[in-house]
């Protein structure tokens, strides 16, 4: 009976040498528990920023009717734009996308094929982001860092194949929709009253009323006192952490 007694009385220590080893982690380091809590990987929505500094984005897949006028509006309101573009329209249209790195935006990948990547092995996914990268640095010389997803959809195997050859997944906080074919004013009262410090938009080149509503949202935002940046200047450097809603957040 006594050793009985002695093995509980241990094993109740035991439990409360774990219990406080436990705690002690969690208090000391909660960016790894809840790194371990939360096992499902995200893209980067948007950028905590304490500066009224945001990006806007634009996606092209399909036509190209209006680059050149998304060219002209952004030159005219000195603003920097990142460019997602499809490698199928790279091949299409290689005096665009050169007119855009000329321009001064950067161009990155939006896939090769415009496939749904999470239905794709590891192995598939990289090879049609390399294959929209060598195409892309082979008109502007530069090669691609930022990739966004066809359609929005990722899972983990996408967002792991893609970080392993050094790129990383953007994604948005601010929809315009104008792929909708809302009129211009819906598009600019949907991003004036969305944007936040730190905010990546997303637009469509080819998108019925963007070219209309962009000078107005420009304007608009320009006299709030936002600046305008690529996203690749948006991202922040050194450690960081990304939350449960895709916000990029620094590391206290």
């Amino acid at each position: 009976m006594k050793l009985v007694v002695i093995h509980r009385k241990l094993l109740t220590i035991l439990a409360c040498l774990a219990a406080s080893v436990l705690m002690f982690t969690l208090i000391n380091h909660p960016a790894i528990v809840g790194a371990s809590a939360s096992a499902r990987q995200l893209p980067i929505y948007c950028v905590q920023r304490d500066q009224k500094m945001i990006s806007i984005s634009f996606d092209a897949a399909w036509g190209n009717e209006d680059t050149q006028q998304l060219i002209d509006i952004l030159k005219q309101y000195q603003v920097k734009a990142t460019f997602f573009v499809v490698g199928e329209w790279v091949d299409k249209y290689p005096e665009s996308v050169k007119a855009l790195s000329d321009a001064g935006h950067e161009v990155m990948n939006h896939s090769n094929t415009h496939p749904h990547m999470n239905q794709m092995s590891r192995e598939e996914v990289i090879s049609d982001v390399e294959a929209c990268n060598d195409k892309i640095e082979s008109v502007t010389g530069v090669r691609p860092t930022l990739i966004r997803p066809p359609y929005g959809e990722y899972n983990d195997t996408v967002i792991s194949a893609i970080r392993s050859i050094g790129m990383e997944p953007i994604q948005w906080d601010v929809d315009s929709l104008d792929w909708k074919d809302l009129s211009a004013a819906e598009i600019t009262a949907r991003v004036t009253g969305k944007v936040q410090p730190g905010s990546i938009v997303l637009f469509h080149n080819a998108a019925l009323h963007t070219p209309e509503a962009l000078p107005t949202i420009l304007e608009e935002l320009l006299r709030e006192g936002y600046t305008f940046v690529p996203i690749s200047q948006l991202l922040l450097t050194g450690e960081y952490t990304i939350d449960h809603t895709g916000r990029q957040c620094p590391v206290d």
